[in-house]
């Protein structure tokens, strides 16, 4: 099957020849094109039943290449299963307006760190709210930038516990609706952005002129901003499960590509505005590239952000109290290694002879990169 790493590999070089990139996207194209290949290296292990040779080449561990985020993923969701609270979990999405998309992808870094920060502002904001829970609330927040046609779609995907710490240090359970309105969110969520924004906008691309300023104010604060609160998880072990896919997700994974010919590459996509159907859309290979390289970060981003009850300095003492309040006993796991997960992955043993079935195999040497010239 093809793989996004064949495109890159195909026709990454004549894109290159007229669009230029900051070095960080340029390490993401060069990860993305030699992931697993000779160029990274490698190593040599032998059977030591059979004596059969197998070469393993590195990864790029690039976040944004396709390869690299199957391991990645289980890590993650390992080192979160302690996490859970037997809750209802609910899944919402703030997305920002198309009408700053030009604005944000000139200014990444910081209108990206702006809809992470207000959008959990917003939430943490009216979760103490007597009106709504009074309480403070646990989330995670991840970034994701593209649609399914790969196309420039900042938003948020949070996942929210059901119910929050009261400031008496009592468990307050939301039930099994989401405790805030979407309209509310939405409301106070355009209010805190664009407010936000107003306060740093001279430092802004685009935005240094105050009528720029003014007149795209005034269409955005009179748009109904989207905020979307999907149905609440059916079990809670499926909540590892689902916010696995997103945290490690990329623009684009190598099961959606259907054929690279002809100079296009063919892909699967969902398209929302006609009932979620899925259909099948083909762009030239650097037009595929092009949007594909949208979705690389600004170096040294976070795109997964815990907050409330869940952020990194109080995690674990309030999730202790949060157990200790619902009887909730963890269970003490060890950590995996890279055999272990790809066991439990793919159900195979990777140590394993397949040439024999019987022998192991072991270290036989190291394979350097090539010299670069």
């Amino acid at each position: 099957m093809p793989e996004v790493q064949d495109v890159f590999r195909l026709h990454s070089g004549e894109y290159l020849k007229s669009h230029n990139h900051p070095p960080h996207v340029h390490k993401a194209i060069r990860g993305i094109q030699n992931c697993r290949t000779a160029e990274m290296g490698g190593h040599k292990e032998v059977c030591d039943e059979c004596a059969h040779i197998k070469v393993s080449y590195n990864s790029c561990r690039n976040r944004h290449c396709p390869k690299c985020q199957a391991l990645a993923k289980e890590r993650w969701i390992l080192d979160r299963e302690s996490e859970l609270l037997p809750v209802p979990y609910f899944h919402v999405v703030f997305t920002l307006p198309e009408e700053l998309s030009s604005i944000v992808m000139s200014n990444r870094a910081e209108m990206f760190g702006l809809l992470l920060k207000t959008s959990a502002e917003t939430l943490k904001a009216l979760a103490l709210d007597k009106k709504h829970l009074g309480a403070q609330a646990g989330f995670t927040s991840i970034l994701h930038t593209w649609s399914q046609s790969l196309t420039f779609h900042p938003h948020v995907h949070i996942i929210v516990p059901g119910g929050g710490l009261t400031p008496e240090g009592q468990w307050k359970s939301s039930g099994k609706k989401f405790f805030i309105p979407v309209k509310v969110m939405a409301k106070l969520f355009r209010g805190k952005f664009l407010s936000a924004l107003r306060g740093m906008r001279k430092g802004i691309q685009g935005l240094e002129d105050d009528g720029v300023w003014r007149d795209l104010a005034n269409t955005l604060y009179a748009k109904n901003w989207y905020v979307y609160c999907k149905r609440p998880f059916k079990t809670t072990s499926s909540v590892l499960q689902y916010l696995g896919r997103y945290t490690h997700r990329v623009a684009i994974s190598n099961h959606r590509l259907l054929r690279i010919h002809d100079g296009g590459v063919s892909f699967k996509w969902r398209d929302y505005a006609d009932g979620s159907k899925e259909k099948i859309m083909t762009l030239a290979a650097d037009e595929f590239i092009r949007r594909f390289l949208l979705h690389v970060l600004p170096p040294g981003f976070t795109k997964i952000r815990h907050y409330g009850f869940l952020a990194s300095a109080v995690k674990k003492i309030k999730l202790e109290i949060c157990r200790k309040l619902m009887d909730v006993v963890v269970a003490l796991t060890e950590k995996m290694n890279a055999v272990e997960l790809m066991m439990k992955i793919t159900g195979r043993d990777i140590t394993l002879c397949p040439q024999c079935g019987v022998g192991r195999f072991i270290f036989l040497s190291g394979l350097s990169p090539p010299a670069v010239a």
